[in-house]
């Protein structure tokens, strides 16, 4: 495929084929199985066939199935290495390519946003897109003041096509349900849905990146490519160089995995404090490293894309995250579980005990209670199993437990994040990051987080300026 299948019929008609043929590889399994074939190949077998088949199929729909396919890889940690094995070449590809759009296209989508003589504002464009989203396809060009620039252009028809898989995966949550256990998938599929309108707005997009841009320019860790014009459909921003995420996910050094790993987390936790938004897309194809870190060349750098999904955290992330992480490591049960039931995470109609509560929390937020942790696919997935299990207290209190719409998207955005990490392998100071970052983990009387001390900076610069 080619183009963006924007009919209806067809793109429903791909995406019923995958129950389908799920059904018909069980089929073909059990035929092996009779003439004789052992139950571990047949096995594996069956899960590639399955693996090349759904994120093909989700691959060439782009839309809202690749959006679906892009969320679900940054849990492939999760999954138990058997299963996990034939779905992360797919996952990895999904999260940097797609079939392109046929050259006629992106230039009619260019004529009409930018004008008939949209080629005049480029020295060079090239035809061949450099990489492919959801929603869009970028290309490589030199803009008209000798800028290397990203474009970004959206698929004709991508609101509707994304709404129109959503709605269709969603009725096949069930089926897709093991492809991570311990995750309902409905949900995700819904958040993504709220999501469309605001990922479709390059408006909003520009908005989000030009204030990480302005807050990260001259950072030693960080890099965003500021917004160079935007318009309906097309967005150009700076180019920049550097080794895709998932790269360095399959080959990289022990090196550049806890590098990539450690700025990550710190991208995750400063960047509500200093901007008030949280990058909402935390999958490998968003990042890249480059060279020129802190300690010269042979140090890295994390440049960051795509900040169609952002969360609005005008305080950043809320002060109660922190206070209730803290008090989870102190051991202080009954304040946690009130933190709880204030914030809304235990319904009024339901009663816990807080011992349980802290039992259940206490593995999961394992990594902060060291100075450093190696984030790892067997930790996830001992985490996932201790969920997903029916017959676990985990379990059973999991269910009980109640996520609030304020809530959602930090929760995924972390999960995420984390899934990332234990992808990389990566060994990170994260209770440092919380430290400097995350209001209401270090106790007032203990001193100023990072984001504690550059608000009474302001507040003390306001306060000179007004004396003055």
């Amino acid at each position: 495929m080619s183009d963006l299948p924007r009919k209806a019929v067809t793109r429903t008609a791909k995406l019923a084929a995958l129950p389908l043929g799920f059904a018909g590889r069980a089929t073909w399994g059990l035929g092996k199985r009779i003439v004789g074939e052992s139950a571990e190949i047949v096995g594996q077998q069956l899960q590639q066939r399955t693996a090349e088949q759904l994120f093909k199929v989700l691959g060439e729909l782009k839309g809202g199935a690749m959006k679906f396919g892009q969320a679900l890889s940054v849990f492939e940690s999760a999954l138990p290495e058997e299963v996990a094995g034939p779905y992360r070449a797919a996952l990895t590809k999904l999260q940097e390519a797609a079939p392109p759009m046929p050259t006629r296209t992106v230039h009619s989508v260019l004529a009409q946003r930018l004008g008939e003589d949209w080629s005049d504002l480029f020295l060079e464009f090239e035809d061949k897109p450099a990489a492919a989203a959801s929603i869009g396809q970028v290309h490589r060009a030199v803009w008209h003041d000798g800028r290397e620039v990203a474009v970004k252009v959206q698929y004709p028809g991508a609101g509707e096509a994304l709404l129109s898989d959503l709605n269709q995966l969603s009725r096949f949550a069930r089926l897709l349900g093991p492809l991570v256990p311990g995750m309902d998938i409905k949900p995700l599929i819904t958040e993504l849905k709220d999501r469309v309108s605001e990922e479709l707005d390059y408006d909003l997009e520009a908005q989000a990146q030009r204030a990480h841009a302005e807050e990260f320019a001259g950072d030693p860790d960080i890099v965003v490519p500021d917004v160079v014009h935007e318009c309906e459909q097309v967005l150009i921003t700076e180019w920049i160089d550097g080794i895709p995420m998932s790269e360095i996910i399959a080959d990289g050094t022990p090196e550049q995995r806890d590098r990539a790993g450690q700025l990550l987390a710190h991208f995750l936790f400063s960047g509500p404090a200093r901007t008030g938004l949280l990058h909402a897309d935390p999958h490998p194809g968003n990042f890249r490293l480059l060279p020129g870190g802190p300690e010269g060349d042979d140090d890295w750098r994390l440049g960051v894309l795509d900040f169609g999904t952002v969360d609005r955290l005008p305080g950043g992330l809320p002060e109660p995250i922190g206070a209730a992480l803290r008090m989870t490591l102190d051991g202080e049960a009954e304040a946690v579980y009130e933190m709880l039931c204030a914030e809304g995470f235990v319904k009024e109609s339901i009663e816990l005990d807080p011992d349980a509560v802290l039992d259940y929390l206490l593995p999961i937020i394992e990594p902060a209670r060291v100075d450093e942790f190696t984030f790892t696919r067997g930790w996830m997935r001992s985490q996932a199993a201790r969920i997903a299990d029916p017959r676990s207290p985990a379990y059973q209190l999991a269910k009980q437990l109640n996520l609030p719409p304020a809530y959602l998207l930090i929760h995924r955005v972390t999960l995420s994040t984390i899934g990332v990490l234990c992808q990389l392998g990566a060994t990170v100071r994260l209770r440092e990051e919380l430290e400097d970052w995350l209001v209401g983990f270090v106790p007032e009387d203990d001193g100023e987080s990072g984001a504690d001390a550059e608000y009474a900076e302001q507040t003390d610069e306001v306060e000179e300026a007004a004396e003055a």
